[in-house]
């Protein structure tokens, strides 16, 4: 394995699945198409596809590292942009696998179907998409820092993750302004 490369997007032909390698240098002169590096565990070898984009979702721009989830199905939240809604109600968690039993959960930068249970009229009564921004629950980033907010709160979007409002109070989770630009820029302060 080469220790001078750095997000590469690799392919493994025996799953069909992306995978992602963020802890090696990055030159793309040395890349060539379909080389391979090595061999992963008993699955079969890894190939190097070049100008692949390595994208969970469609609406999202990034990757997301794993987090403790602190909002399940069921939850209230406030709303945290200016499009008129006060509290919102998850209904459900969109990219989640599940398992027997367990309540769907999302964290800060999942995007989930909610209702406005409080706000104008013409907002309640409506399914509609959400991306969480703030959580109570206390995560651990990467670096080894916990960190948690004083509220649980979203922005109301539309499916290609555009914002109904304009504006955003309070901080917003860099996790989630990593994977939402136009959260990001309507975001005064990302923490």
């Amino acid at each position: 394995m080469r220790s001078d490369l750095d997000a590469i997007v690799v392919r493994d032909p025996c799953i069909n699945a992306l995978r992602i390698s963020y802890f090696i240098q990055f030159d793309p002169a040395l890349v060539s198409f379909g080389t391979t590096y090595g061999s992963h565990d008993a699955i079969g070898s890894l190939q190097i596809i070049q100008g692949e984009e390595a994208v969970m979702n469609t609406n999202v721009s990034g990757t997301k590292y794993r987090m403790t989830l602190g909002l399940p199905v069921g939850a209230v939240m406030n709303c945290a942009d200016n499009s008129g809604a006060k509290n919102l109600y998850v209904i459900a968690v969109r990219n989640i696998k599940g398992r027997l039993n367990r309540l769907p959960a999302a964290g800060c930068g999942d995007m989930v179907v909610a209702t406005v249970k409080k706000g104008k009229p013409e907002l309640r009564k409506k399914v509609m998409a959400a991306v969480v921004i703030r959580q109570r629950k206390a995560w651990r980033r990467r670096d080894g820092v916990f960190l948690y907010f004083e509220d649980n709160a979203g922005v109301i979007v539309n499916p290609k993750g555009e914002m109904k409002g304009s504006a955003i109070t309070g901080p917003v989770a860099k996790e989630c302004a990593d994977l939402w630009p136009r959260i990001a820029s309507a975001s005064g302060t990302v923490v």
